[in-house]
């Protein structure tokens, strides 16, 4: 069974802030506020605590939070979860405009009118799109039948002047290099010209899918293209 998810309205959206990162907004120094809720339940996603729990911080806090770093901070990354599913973020990355942040968005690109909506407005910086797997895996590793409008976000990505980068996460009890090379095709058709960050799924903890840490990985040299960089992240 695979899952329809409204938008979400709550009052407190924000699951856990790290309040510093160096590594999570390319040459930003930032904070992360964790969204909870998301529109997926990736089998290998280690956060459920994140896409199932219930936030503790309210979008307040979150402007109280980082008014008091602002000596330290030139942006804020809205991860999660999925930060896009929340009704209430256009008005939320108003505010964090108007306390002068750059705004990075991790996001699985489920909700291509927010993404534009926020493009529109003036309103995000820098986007990661996690492209989770190829079209004839999404359904299965993602439990969602969400694979079009990843598809729709990725296009408008590659029209728009929205500094981006694509990245994927490779569980091997999942993924194969026949799959990523089947992903990579894919980007090159839409005429994606950037890098594709490769990260091994690395935990210990529970996943969704109940899914053991992996014992093997992607063979790079078996992953190949002409104008995509893969680059491994680990």
């Amino acid at each position: 069974m695979f899952i329809l998810l409204k938008p979400l309205t709550v009052a407190n959206p924000i699951y856990n802030i790290t309040p510093f990162t160096l590594l999570d907004y390319p040459d930003i120094t930032a904070c992360i506020l964790w969204f909870a809720g998301c529109n997926m339940r990736c089998l290998y996603c280690y956060n459920p605590d994140i896409v199932d729990g219930k936030g503790r911080y309210s979008y307040e806090d979150a402007i109280r939070f980082i008014r008091t770093r602002k000596q330290l901070l030139d942006g804020v990354v809205l991860s999660g979860g999925e930060c896009t599913s929340h009704r209430q973020l256009l008005t939320f990355c108003k505010q964090l405009k108007e306390e002068g942040m750059m705004i990075k968005i991790d996001t699985n690109g489920t909700n291509p009118d927010v993404i534009r909506d926020l493009h529109t407005a003036g309103l995000v910086d820098y986007i990661a799109l996690d492209y989770k797997a190829p079209a004839s895996k999404s359904a299965f590793i993602t439990q969602s039948l969400l694979y079009p409008k990843i598809e729709t976000s990725l296009r408008m990505l590659l029209k728009s002047d929205i500094p981006f980068e694509i990245r994927t996460t490779i569980h091997t009890d999942l993924l194969n290099e026949e799959d990523l090379q089947e992903m990579i095709v894919f980007l090159e058709k839409e005429g994606f010209r950037g890098k594709l960050f490769i990260q091994h799924f690395v935990n210990d903890s529970r996943t969704i899918g109940q899914l053991p840490n992996i014992v093997s990985r992607i063979d790079p040299t078996k992953v190949t293209s002409s104008v995509i960089e893969t680059v491994f992240r680990n």
